[in-house]
């Protein structure tokens, strides 16, 4: 009995032990429910309603607060998905087969080709293996090439910075497409050169497996900084690419430009100038957000034509006959990193290697801007210098 009444005495010991800590652990319980409570609701509430200041928006929300959430939930529109489907079956189609690929060359210019005799140097000899088309929008051009004459395809006015570019652009690939046999599609301006001979730009595009195009992350004020909201959600700001607007597509993707009407139209309403305050250029932004979009793998991230930026303009560098010597097309033709410059404040620069086909290899088979002066100059040094190597 008395191990019993000894082993009770224990037993009520350890409980009221356990009650007195329980009293005390009450109070730090109640603020733990209650913390925890609040937590909840105020998080939901961010959920509910996201912050919209700088502060908030960098804690809460890891892609910022300038574009509208899109929920799991958003289902796609009928335009939405209808293009999704087209421009994915046309990357399934196997590229036509053709006995005599050849290479389209089109110029966009504003009337005639001041540069064309070098162009006449650079073709001949290598009939039937390439196509020429010139859309020149202010007036007719007049032809001194037998290779331009009857080239002339319907034009209509054209705009710096407007759509119309585009417009053009689609022009000139929907009638570079009726000729099957034509493989790449090159656009090129007025104040376009060749860098190296015929053999070695047609080595280096027909037996690609990429389409050359532009495609950046700029997140400065002439990059991200000109998108709309009103693209949203077909287009996110995510997926808004700057380019340059001089590319050499392979068929496949020139289908798909001239295919597709549901992205375009979003760049043709809400990428423009004056637009909520930014100046958009549909020509810089519309091909490389749709390549980025819909087959981010299948193009370079560099343009084979090389433009000089480094005086930093509105407008690229255009070359004088001063300017013009074999050293400065050798060393441009050499390049084999493209570098390009964001737009922010410090300009931080971009650098690509340019790969083809996994080797590494010069970039550029072009270069603008030549002013007409230079004519005599380059026929000198193309009749003399140009190399016909391949790759």
């Amino acid at each position: 009995m008395k191990k019993v009444s000894a082993w009770r005495r224990s037993i009520g010991d350890t409980m009221s032990g356990s009650r007195q800590r329980l009293r005390l652990m009450r109070p730090i319980l109640t603020w733990t429910i209650v913390l925890v409570s609040f937590a909840s609701i105020f998080l939901f509430g961010v959920y509910i309603h996201p912050p919209r200041s700088s502060i908030a928006c960098s804690v809460f929300s890891s892609g910022g607060c300038a574009v509208p959430e899109q929920h799991p939930s958003q289902e796609l529109s009928d335009d939405q998905i209808a293009a999704r489907v087209v421009l994915k079956e046309i990357l399934k189609i196997p590229p036509i087969q053709s006995k005599n690929p050849k290479i389209a060359f089109m110029f966009l210019a504003s009337g005639s080709l001041p540069l064309e005799e070098i162009w006449d140097n650079f073709f001949r000899g290598h009939e039937g293996r390439f196509s020429v088309y010139v859309h020149s929008s202010n007036e007719q051009p007049v032809h001194v090439s037998p290779y331009f004459k009857g080239r002339d395809i319907r034009r209509e006015k054209v705009v710096w910075g407007e759509i119309s570019m585009v417009d053009a652009e689609k022009r000139l690939l929907a009638n570079a497409l009726l000729d099957p046999d034509n493989q790449q599609f090159v656009l090129l301006s007025e104040s376009c050169i060749p860098l190296h001979g015929f053999q070695y730009v047609y080595h280096y595009l027909i037996y690609t497996n990429v389409s050359f195009i532009d495609s950046i992350l700029d997140p400065g004020p002439a990059g991200v900084g000109r998108y709309s909201e009103r693209m949203f959600p077909e287009v996110k700001i995510d997926d808004f690419r700057k380019a340059s607007q001089w590319f050499s597509l392979k068929r496949q993707h020139a289908v798909m430009v001239i295919s597709d009407s549901f992205y375009y139209r979003k760049f043709s309403l809400y990428c423009r100038r004056n637009m909520d305050g930014q100046h958009c250029f549909s020509d810089e932004h519309y091909f490389a957000t749709l390549f980025h979009m819909t087959d981010p793998a299948g193009i370079s991230n560099w343009s084979v034509t090389h433009v000089d930026w480094s005086e930093k303009n509105r407008h690229p560098k255009t070359y004088m006959a001063p300017d013009v010597t074999h050293e400065l097309l050798k060393n441009i033709a050499s390049l084999d990193e493209s570098i390009k410059f964001t737009s922010e404040e410090k300009n931080r620069a971009m650098v690509t290697p340019c790969l083809w086909n996994g080797k590494k290899r010069p970039c550029f088979l072009f270069a603008r801007k030549f002013h007409p002066e230079t004519l005599d100059k380059l026929m000198y040094i193309f009749s003399n210098h140009m190399t016909s190597s391949t790759p």
